[in-house]
């Protein structure tokens, strides 16, 4: 009798009998039959920790950037590459050198340039190394470390429905068929003869708009458009093998492939197990504003026109992509141009919640005529299970220099800026946004941009870097969007009764703050405390109120959208910040208190006190204060800042007291009233 497999919801993250190891599946949540027999008749639930990480795509993929050192480089990123395969595609940021793609099939001595159709290249000297959690450079090299360069690198690592690397030489036998390992048909194909000067051709899905797409190839290394030809036998791929013309199989010549998945609603990745990470598709150009529908929020895009003469261009959300709001620039390269990095002066992409927007209608992604696209989905879809994988606090110390860079063990996507001596307003840097773009959480601000006094460096792996003036301490609260923990969704109002938005967090938004960002006008909180019909203001200490009650629509968010009512979906762009319990990391509530009392509040932190608190009484007036571990939660005097003021940080009182689990409300100071939080557990 053979087993079978049942699905059911993982509703507890910490390890009990049985252990609970996950079988080797690509989706989270499916049991063996002892498992399944075993909750059935003890209760038992599985540890939600035990998920294969090849489910999701922080391990399949990574956009890692790096300045030169001349010496050891080391790409930390949690790509197993030693292990697994994949290919690392390197290219310098801030010079002319040319594109460098080193693969595990053909050893890390060897690279391949994308604009050029010449053979390897010897890498021997560079001493290059895949590693079981990026890879590693040990040399001076222009091309891949040379001091105070700057650099990209792209990781892809080989993996059924993502990406496959193939070998073979040539036989003299005319058109061949090659096996794959990719587990479903490609979507689109690199080939190159590796020993040898040759063309660079290009399969893609929609090379000719999905008919007779097979007939078509474009060169890699130039910017011609697809055209017939029968570089691929005019037959189209499989699920397990793809078609090369005589051409590229000689006799006594030696190719490569790099193979990419397209998902369609078949990828299979993710929690629930039914998730794409990767497309491949195509649009019409030449209308501003157009959102290319992928399903998904990506990180990585690149475009080519295929009806025409055009170069491959690639944007990512690591260098810089500014959805909308004033100046963006997106940073490009290009895959067939050792060109430096530019910035386009004016908006061209956008990154969206479930595709990218077209802003302009420039002829290199979205002029007359058709183009072709791969996506690669935005990470962040693993729930997390320690508050340090996605949250950080810093203080810097008094009389900070100018720039100060710190590293927080994670790419951050959102950060909340103050200055302890209340001399400058709580700034809030939204990676989505740009490096220059802020909000302040104290004012009905329009979105501002600031090159000089405030610029938030996004393109620091693991690490963030701001501009800030000598004197008191600053502090920076950093987020990291993760699935049932965090998202950020920027979206345009239609200026027409409500609007369903699609956000990426994975579940039911328990707090929601959502500004205008092209116009003067206060933020907007929803709290799942309060209900669909009632706001808060972030940016005042009001009371909430049920004025205004359609900003929500009368409407509770789900798991995939929230409502934006009339009162938030005018003709302005918006942004909103989604926050959400995680067992043992966040935690979101509600609490009465009496003055004269104390009152525990438990957080689910499992023995963890907390890092970060965030306090608003609601039924009267009342700031939005916040306690941090940096500058102390203790058993005793607590200093807090507020959200809603440029106030110094108040001392000399005790607010809180730090709890295994949670927190204490002390007796003497909070007054009496309802209260809505937000905490963050211990990250270290």
């Amino acid at each position: 009798m053979s087993t079978k497999d049942f699905t059911a919801n993982v509703i507890s993250a910490t390890k009990v009998v049985p252990d609970g190891n996950f079988k080797d599946s690509k989706a989270s949540g499916v049991w063996d039959i002892n498992e399944v027999l075993d909750l059935i008749k003890g209760g038992n639930w599985p540890n939600a920790a035990n998920i294969n990480p090849a489910a999701f795509v922080d391990a399949l993929f990574s956009t890692d950037v790096w300045s030169g050192n001349a010496s050891t480089q080391t790409i930390t990123n949690g790509i197993d590459l030693s292990n697994k395969g994949g290919l690392a595609w390197i290219k310098k940021r801030s010079g002319s050198d040319g594109h460098a793609l080193i693969n595990t099939v053909q050893g890390a001595s060897v690279t391949l340039q994308s604009e050029s159709s010449g053979a390897s290249a010897d890498l021997s000297a560079q001493n290059f190394q895949f590693n079981s959690n990026g890879y590693q450079m040990n040399s001076s090299d222009g091309q891949l470390n040379a001091s105070s360069a700057t650099y990209v690198g792209w990781t892809f690592r080989e993996q059924p429905k993502f990406f496959d690397i193939v070998v073979w030489s040539g036989n003299g036998g005319g058109a061949r068929s090659i096996s794959h390992n990719l587990g479903s048909t490609p979507g689109m194909m690199l080939v190159k003869r590796y020993d040898g000067t040759e063309d660079w051709g290009v399969y893609h899905r929609r090379g000719n708009g999905g008919t007779n797409d097979e007939q078509y190839y474009a060169l890699l290394h130039t910017s011609q458009g697809f055209s017939d030809a029968d570089f691929f036998d005019d037959t189209a791929p499989t699920s397990t093998q793809f078609t090369v013309g005589s051409g590229r199989n000689i006799s006594g010549r030696n190719y490569i492939a790099y193979l990419f998945a397209h998902n369609d609603d078949d990828g299979g990745f993710g929690e629930p197990g039914n998730q794409d990470i990767i497309k491949c598709g195509s649009y019409t150009g030449n209308t501003s504003g157009t959102e290319v529908d992928l399903g998904f929020e990506p990180q990585f895009v690149m475009i080519k026109k295929s009806s025409a003469e055009e170069s491959w261009y690639v944007y990512d959300s690591m260098r810089g992509v500014a959805t909308g709001g004033p100046n963006s620039q997106d940073k490009k390269l290009l895959w067939n141009s050792n060109n430096a990095e530019s910035a386009v002066p004016s908006p061209i992409i956008a990154f969206s919640s479930k595709g990218f927007i077209l802003e302009s209608t420039d002829n290199e992604i979205n002029g007359s005529g058709t183009y072709v696209y791969m996506a690669i989905r935005r990470g962040g879809m693993k729930t997390p299970t320690a508050a340090s994988s996605v949250f950080n606090v810093t203080k810097t110390a008094d009389n900070a220099s100018t720039t100060a860079a710190f590293d927080i063990g994670f790419v951050s996507d959102f950060v909340i800026h103050r200055e302890t001596d209340g001399t400058a307003e709580p700034y809030v840097f939204t990676r989505l946004l740009g490096g220059q773009h802020y909000l302040r959480s104290d004012g009905d601000n329009a979105e501002a941009d600031s090159t000089v006094a405030l610029g938030y460096d996004w393109t620091l792996q693991n690490s963030v870097e701001n501009n800030v003036d000598g004197g008191a301490p600053h502090i920076f609260y950093n987020w990291k969007r993760a699935r049932g923990y965090f998202d950020v969704v920027a979206y345009s109002g239609t200026g027409s009764g409500s609007q369903n938005v699609t956000h990426n967090l994975g579940v039911i938004p328990e707090m929601m703050w959502i500004k205008v960002r092209s116009d003067q006008d206060n933020w907007t909180v929803y709290h799942s405390a309060l209900g669909n019909t009632k706001r808060l203001i972030l940016n005042t200490n009001d009371a909430v109120s049920s004025a205004n009650a359609n900003f929500f629509n009368n409407t509770t968010p789900t798991a995939s959208v929230f409502t934006a009512g009339t009162a938030a979906n005018a003709s302005q762009t918006y942004i909103a910040y989604l926050f959400a319990t995680v067992a043992g990391v966040s935690k979101v509530g509600s609490f009465s208190h009496t003055n004269g009392s104390t009152t525990d509040v438990d957080c689910g932190f499992t023995g963890d006190t907390p890092s970060f608190v965030l306090l608003k009484r609601y039924n009267t007036t009342g700031s939005w204060v916040v306690f941090d571990s940096a500058r102390g939660i203790v058993a005793g005097n607590d200093p807090f800042l507020k959200l809603d003021t440029t106030d110094a940080e108040t001392t000399g009182n005790d607010v809180i007291d730090p709890l295994s689990g949670g927190f204490q409300v002390a007796s003497g100071f909070l007054a009496t009233g309802d209260w809505i939080f937000y905490a963050i557990a211990a990250t270290s």
